[in-house]
C-alpha cells in the first residue's frame, strides 16, 4: 500500500480562491478551511492537504517577477516536505506565471500544478471545483514510489498541459487555455488518462533542485502590424536599457521588407539587443528563411522562436537575462529547449 501523498495548495489569488457573500452579492477571498467546507469531496482523496496563502492575494492582472519569485520560494521552502504542489492562480496571466515557474525551477522532480477557473468556488455553475480536485489528483498520483508528472503543468477544463506551452485563448468559455503545438500530458474523463509520452524525462536522481529567482525585467513585446511606422519602431528599439525584444511577426516569422524597418532592427543587433522572432499565430513555428520576408531576419541574426509561446518567449528571455548568460552564447542557448517549451 502506497503512502498518502502530502500536497500544498498555494494560493496566489484570483476567481478560484473568491466565495460570494450571498447577502451582499460581493466577493471575498476565502481561508484555507472555508475551501475545504465549500469542496467535501476533497475528504475522498488519498492525500494530505496544506494550505499557504499569499498575505495579501492579488488579482492576477497585478502579478510580476516579485510575485514568481515567492511562489518559487514557497516551493523551494517546501519542497523536502511535499510531493506535489498546486498553484492556485488568476487566469489572465497564469500562463505567464507557470511558463516563469517552469524556467526558474531547475531540475524540478515533483508537480507543479497551476489551475483556476472562470467562476468563484461558490457559485452554482462554478468550473473551481472540477479545477481543484483533479489538480490536487493528478499532483497526487505516484507510481513506485515516485510522481508521474515531473514539471510544471497547467490545468484546466478536463486537460492538463505542459505549462510553459499555454495561451489563454478564451474570457468567457471554461475552456480557456490551448496549447496547440503540444499534446496534453493527462486528460480527465470518467478514469484519469495519463499520456506518458508527453510527458517530459524524469531529472537524473543525482541533480538537486535549483531554484532561479533572478529575473531581468528589461524586456519588452511588440506586435507586428500593417502601418507600424519608424517612429514607433525606433522608440521602442530606443528605450533606455532595454535587453531583450520579443517580436511578434507574421505566419512563418515573416515581416515587412522595407529598407527603414530592416536597418532599424539590423542597428538594434549590432547594439547587444536580443530579438526573438516568434509568430503571433496562436500555433504553428517560425521557419527563418521558408520565405523571402523572413531571410533577412535570418541573416542579421535575429533568434529563432521556432513554437515558443509569447509567454513562454518573454519569462525565458527574463530568466536567461537573470542568469547572466554571455550576450555570445544568449542565441544559442535560447534556441536550445531547456524545459520541453519548444522544439
Amino acid at each position: 500500500m502506497e503512502k498518502r501523498t502530502n500536497i500544498l495548495l498555494i494560493y496566489t489569488g484570483g476567481t478560484i480562491g473568491m466565495v460570494k457573500d450571498y447577502k451582499t452579492g460581493s466577493l471575498r477571498a476565502f481561508n484555507f478551511d472555508e475551501l475545504i467546507k465549500n469542496i467535501p469531496e476533497l475528504d475522498q482523496l488519498d492525500c494530505t492537504l496544506k494550505g499557504i496563502s499569499f498575505k495579501e492575494p492579488i488579482d492576477s492582472s497585478n502579478m510580476n517577477p516579485k510575485y514568481w519569485a515567492l511562489i518559487a520560494s514557497i516551493i523551494e521552502e517546501n519542497y523536502k516536505e511535499y510531493d506535489g504542489f498546486v498553484v492556485l492562480h488568476g487566469s489572465d496571466t497564469m500562463s505567464y506565471s507557470a511558463s516563469a515557474l517552469s524556467f526558474m525551477l531547475e531540475n524540478l522532480a515533483k508537480p507543479v500544478i497551476f489551475t483556476g477557473s472562470q467562476l468563484p468556488i461558490g457559485d452554482l455553475r462554478t468550473d473551481a471545483k472540477e479545477n481543484l480536485i483533479t489538480s490536487i489528483e493528478i499532483a497526487s498520483l505516484q507510481e513506485k514510489g515516485k510522481p508521474v508528472v515531473q514539471e510544471v503543468g497547467l490545468y484546466f477544463e478536463y486537460k492538463l498541459y505542459r505549462a510553459n506551452r499555454t495561451t489563454k485563448i478564451n474570457a468567457e468559455h471554461f475552456e480557456a487555455f490551448a496549447s496547440l503545438d503540444h499534446p496534453p500530458l493527462v486528460e480527465s474523463g470518467v478514469h484519469l488518462k495519463v499520456h506518458r509520452s508527453n510527458l517530459s524525462q524524469p531529472v537524473p536522481k543525482n541533480k538537486l533542485l535549483k531554484v532561479h529567482k533572478n529575473l531581468d525585467d528589461n524586456v519588452v513585446i511588440l506586435k507586428l502590424f500593417p502601418g507600424l511606422n519608424q517612429q514607433v519602431l525606433k522608440s521602442v528599439l530606443g528605450i533606455p536599457g532595454l535587453k531583450a525584444l520579443v517580436l511578434e511577426t507574421y505566419g512563418a516569422g515573416n515581416a515587412p521588407m522595407e529598407d527603414w524597418f530592416l536597418q532599424e532592427l539590423k542597428k538594434a543587433v549590432e547594439n547587444g539587443l536580443h530579438i526573438i522572432n516568434v509568430t503571433q499565430c496562436s500555433g504553428g513555428a517560425v521557419v527563418m528563411g521558408h520565405y523571402e520576408t523572413s531571410e533577412k531576419l535570418r541573416e542579421m541574426q535575429l533568434i529563432n522562436g521556432k513554437d515558443i509561446t509569447t509567454e513562454a518567449a518573454i519569462t525565458k528571455a527574463m530568466y536567461l537575462l537573470g542568469a547572466k548568460i554571455s550576450p555570445k552564447l544568449f542565441k544559442t542557448v535560447f534556441e536550445t529547449p531547456l524545459r520541453g517549451e519548444m522544439q
